[in-house]
Formats: structure tokens, sequence, C-alpha cells
């Protein structure tokens, strides 16, 4: 158990907001980078680049304090409970864990990321509201032949991608020697209205022990798309609409959109539906961008089968680009209050069918974190990305490049592979 070195006395309680309770009942975050390992220098220790992450963490955590913490519960009369991080420096957990019968080409070269890589992360199937008493961070390093991964596992409750991203990009840099971070993160709530902390929710003892279920033919796929790529997908996709306003990542959706529906062999009559993730940081002037903590929310846009697939690509881009659109300033603040005054939150586990989940952002820095011995080669997912249909897109190696990983039924990948509408718009 790793704690702050040099715990801040300035953040002892941080409240949980309407962004941050919904996700009590979901999984925690399981992402991670991948790198070459590097060289022992000649009079270097046995393990001094296990002791180096560990004293850099610990430093680390003393400008994140919540990630030291646990989360605590407060239970009211009338049968609510509000929740909060309380940050008491009980640690963070770090596993260093060997695999010196893997290499680097082992997990990057198969068609499917290989499933030996959700052993490279902690907390399989514990939920977030388990934050009370397990530790809110939980980080393995893998030692592989020719390589280190570097996983972590943040509670959702408490972090969003960005915050999730802002900390990996934190302790980088204190590892690389910075005795200061470029980004201080912002602990204050957003003052929304007139809502006031602690948030009361009912909770249900039989929602806190519902299981989820995934089927187990799912695979999870990467596709790289160059920055010259996805100009071409784009200038195409706003051709087809008359317009300029699609951007990247709203034409690439919908390329996997509809080629995901049309390879289901969905009834053209029914509805389907991709789940945004919208990021209020850009979008509300409570909240900066140096803001830790969840900050998103949820946009939905729907289709008939039959119009989604009988249409071009651009017709669905622009779909998503209008719900993308709508999504202003005093939206955000009536969801915000109605959820207050209405709470529901996520449950895990299978998602409808027809339906896509998209998760994280192109704009989130991964293959900046520099530990000291280079930059990452790839980006790993944990477990919990194994939902069928959920596409996590990230940014790539080189800049303006876009990378999507997808999670199917193998039976879907296959008939995407001989889909000639989604291969030639992939190869415009």
């Amino acid at each position: 158990m790793i704690q702050a070195g040099n715990p801040s006395k300035e953040t002892e309680r941080i409240e949980l907001t309407p962004w941050d309770l919904k996700h009590l009942l979901v999984s925690y975050i399981q992402e991670g980078v991948l790198f070459h390992k590097p060289k022992p220098k000649a009079d270097e220790p046995q393990n001094a680049i296990i002791h180096h992450l560990k004293t850099s963490l610990s430093r680390t955590l003393h400008f994140f304090p919540p990630l030291a913490g646990r989360l605590a519960t407060l239970k009211h009369d009338d049968q609510t409970t509000s929740f909060f991080i309380d940050c008491n420096n009980a640690g963070a957990l770090f596993v260093h864990a060997i695999a010196e019968q893997l290499q680097v080409s082992d997990l990057l070269e198969p068609v499917y990321v290989p499933e030996i890589i959700d052993a490279f992360f902690q907390f399989d199937g514990v939920k977030n509201i388990e934050g009370t008493s397990k530790p809110l961070l939980a980080v393995q390093v893998t030692e592989l032949a020719d390589g280190i991964s570097i996983g972590c596992s943040i509670n959702h409750s408490v972090v969003d991608g960005c915050s999730f991203w802002h900390f990996f990009n934190s302790w980088s840099e204190i590892s690389r020697g910075f005795d200061y971070l470029s980004k201080l993160p912002l602990f204050n709530r957003p003052v929304i209205d007139d809502i006031d902390y602690p948030i009361r929710i009912p909770l249900k003892q039989e929602q806190i022990q519902e299981h989820s279920f995934q089927p187990d033919n799912l695979k999870l796929r990467v596709f790289y798309f160059t920055k010259q790529r996805i100009v071409r997908i784009k200038g195409k996709v706003n051709a087809e609409m008359k317009t300029n306003k699609i951007s990247s990542l709203q034409a690439l959706l919908s390329l996997f959109w509809q080629s995901i529906v049309r390879n289901r062999q969905s009834d053209p009559k029914q509805e389907t539906m991709i789940f945004l993730v919208i990021g209020v940081r850009q979008k509300l002037q409570q909240v900066a961008e140096e803001y830790f903590g969840n900050a998103i929310q949820g946009a939905m846009v729907s289709l008939k089968v039959g119009e989604l697939v009988g249409k071009g690509f651009g017709n669905a881009a622009w779909e998503i680009n209008q719900i993308v659109g709508n999504q202003s300033e005093e939206n955000l603040r009536k969801c915000f209050k109605s959820w207050v005054n209405r709470p529901l939150l996520f449950q895990g586990g299978a998602m409808m069918n027809n339906a896509l989940l998209i998760a994280n952002s192109p704009r989130f820095d991964i293959y900046g974190n520099d530990f000291g011995w280079g930059r990452p080669i790839a980006v790993n997912l944990g477990a919990e990305f194994k939902i069928d249909g959920l596409l996590t897109v990230s940014t790539g190696v080189e800049q303006g490049d876009i990378e999507i990983r997808v999670c199917l039924s193998v039976e879907t990948f296959q008939a995407m592979e001989n889909d000639e509408h989604f291969i030639a718009a992939l190869n415009i």
C-alpha cells in the first residue's frame, strides 16, 4: 500500500456530485500503457525501476489526495445515503507482477487483443461503491521479457477519463524528475444554482448486489487511423452532407455505427442507438480544465436501423453532430438539477441490442506518458472494457492519429471483414 509521502491537510473531504454518484454501481476504469523495457544501468540494483515507481507514486499522491483515500457514507433518517471522499491517506494499492514468458510482440501482433492483458489490471468485477473499503487507485506494474506494462484501476466515482489521464500524466512528470506539476488538479465542487452538498440518494441493497453479465465470445480489436486517412474520411462525410461542421471523430463513429448494425443483421424497423459521453469542462463556466472528478454528461443518438443502413454514413455523422451541438450550458445545468431530484444510477452489464457506447476521447495525452525511459508503444484496457458494442477512442502514436478499440462478438467482426462498404470507407 503506497501512501502520500507528505499528505496535504488542505483537502480532507470531497463531496460527490451527480456526475460522480451515477457511477457508483459500475466498475473501476482500467487503462494503462505498454513500454519497451529499458536497459538496466551497470550499477543499478535489482528492481530499481519498481522502487522508483513506488517512490514517484507516493510523491504524486501528495498532489492527488483523493486517490489515497476511501469513499465514506452518511446514512440519513429518510432512508437515503450521502457519499463523499475521505482523504485519509489510507493508501493506493501497488502490485508488482512478472510475466517473463511474454514478449511485447505476443501482445501487439495478433489481430485480436490477447486476453492475457486482462491480468495486467487489478479489481476485475469490483463496483465503485466498494471504494468504502477498497483502495480508490490500484496500480499494477507487469514486467515482460522485453517490456513493462503500467496499468491503473481507478474508481469511476472519483475520476472520469480526463482526470484519469491527468493523474497518469502527472505521475509520469514526477517520475521524470519534475518537482512540480505542469497542471495542478482542482478539487472544489461546482456550485450549480442552489444544489446543496452532500447530495442524498436512495439506495437499495439489491441494487448493490446485482451482478453484470457479458457473453463469453467477445473480442477486442484495435483500428488505427492516420491523420491523412482521417482527413479524407472527414472530407467525404462533409461533402456528402454539404457542410463543414462534422468533426473527425463524428465521421469515424458513424462509419463504425453503420457497419456494426448492418453486420448484426438487425431488423430495419428496430431502433438503434449510440450513447456518447460529452465533456462538461469545455461547456460549463464553473468547471475548469484542471477540475478533478467526473465532469461528463451522457447523450443519445437514435435512428431506425433501416435509415442508418440505407443512407450514407454521412447521415449518421450529421445526427451525431446535431446532438453534440445541443449540449448547451443551459441543458447541462438542467440535467444536473433534475438528477438531484430524481437520482438514477448507471447499471453495469450487457447493453441493449443495436446499441453502441463510446468511451474516452482523442484529446487525452496518452502517448506522452514518459516515465524516464521513453514514450509508450501501446495502450492497454482491462477486462471491464469488454462490453459488446463498446468503442474506446484514444489518440494515436503520432499527433493527429486516432485509435479505436472495438469490442464485439467474433461473428460480427468476421462479417465486417467482408463488408464492402466498410472496407471501402476505411481505405478512402
